[in-house]
């Protein structure tokens, strides 16, 4: 499995998070960060939005090093992804993405 494919099955180098990081570009931090914190009801604030991939050692956004709760899981149970684990059909921690993303869902099955 490639190392951007998140802990959830999304594809890291499609994130505006990670975009942002990689072109340094400050418009699509401020977008994303008016979008996530509108979408979490948490104050994510452009400076948040730095992230290099959920899985690769670096910089992760605020949301993904302290609010997803599908990284948090994953970690704990030691699982490289979602895709590793025995109860990823019927888990309600990653439902909601793998059932409103097909690709991530097939990226987890890889």
């Amino acid at each position: 499995m490639r190392d951007m494919i998140g802990y959830c099955g999304l594809d890291c180098e499609k994130c505006d998070a990670y975009l942002a990081t990689l072109h340094d570009d400050q418009a699509l931090r401020e977008k994303t960060a008016k979008l996530w914190a509108e979408l979490n009801n948490a104050p994510i604030l452009p400076e948040h939005i730095n992230c290099q991939g959920c899985r690769v050692e670096g910089v992760k956004t605020v949301f993904c090093d302290q609010m997803c709760e599908v990284r948090r899981c994953a970690l704990k149970k030691g699982v490289t992804t979602c895709g590793d684990c025995p109860d990823l059909e019927s888990c309600p921690t990653v439902g909601e993405i793998i059932s409103n993303n097909p690709e991530a869902l097939a990226n987890l099955k890889e």
